[in-house]
């Protein structure tokens, strides 16, 4: 079990209408330890189908500061720890439209290494996919009702989260749900001395990938 913490990260919006609202849900060990979460105002417009989704339309977010505000908490979380999201492509590509890269930071995939750069990431979707293949699904809301988090992650939101954002495509709900998936995994006897870097060895999005940052046994 890793002693750095993890940032766990959900962005509701689109490259169209921007990130509308971000969740933020840090993990010590098992444990979610801080959160962080607002809407934001739209850099574009919020399509119908995004509203109907997230629930968030410009009347809500119209009075709000818009997401390019919050560069020192983003800037600062990735310097403690590595970020992590499930479907790591949609967060990594929507913060990289506002800032390209942080400041230079530790790798965490790396001893010693340094990289201005958001990644690596963690990803609790490849990360089950590759440690439970076959499963029906890898959706969010079918993997923590599979393995038992629902009650846990109701709980967490009745702490966290503002009364009209604690359901699915709520960013900070979605951060926790991802959190919980990931502090489990620490659970499974097979998994619990798995090292920082092997947890995004894993994460990788391909086969190549992983080879290029090299290869380390689980224990």
């Amino acid at each position: 079990m890793s002693a750095t913490p993890i940032h766990v990260i959900d962005f509701e919006g689109s490259r169209q209408s921007g990130v509308v609202e971000y969740g933020v849900a840090t993990l010590a060990g098992r444990s979610i330890t801080a959160t962080y979460s607002r809407i934001c105002a739209p850099v574009g417009t919020i399509s119908d189908l995004d509203r109907a989704q997230h629930g968030i339309n410009e009347e809500l977010a119209g009075t709000a500061e818009a997401f390019d505000r919050e560069w020192t908490l983003f800037s600062g979380l990735r310097k403690e720890g590595p970020f992590c999201a499930h479907n790591v492509a949609v967060e990594a590509g929507l913060i990289a439209t506002v800032w390209p890269y942080p400041k230079k930071c530790p790798n965490f995939a790396e001893p010693e290494a340094e990289a201005a750069d958001w990644g690596p990431w963690l990803d609790t979707l490849r990360l089950y996919r590759r440690i439970y293949p076959g499963m029906e699904s890898y959706g969010l809301e079918f993997l923590v009702k599979v393995f038992d988090l629902e009650e846990e992650l109701d709980r967490l939101a009745q702490l966290h989260c503002p009364p009209h954002r604690r359901r699915y495509h709520c960013a900070l709900y979605d951060a926790m749900a991802s959190a919980l998936l990931l502090a489990r995994l620490f659970s499974e006897p097979e998994l619990e001395s798995a090292s920082l870097r092997w947890l995004i060895l894993q994460s990788a999005s391909s086969e190549s990938q992983r080879e290029s940052m090299g290869q380390q046994e689980l224990l």
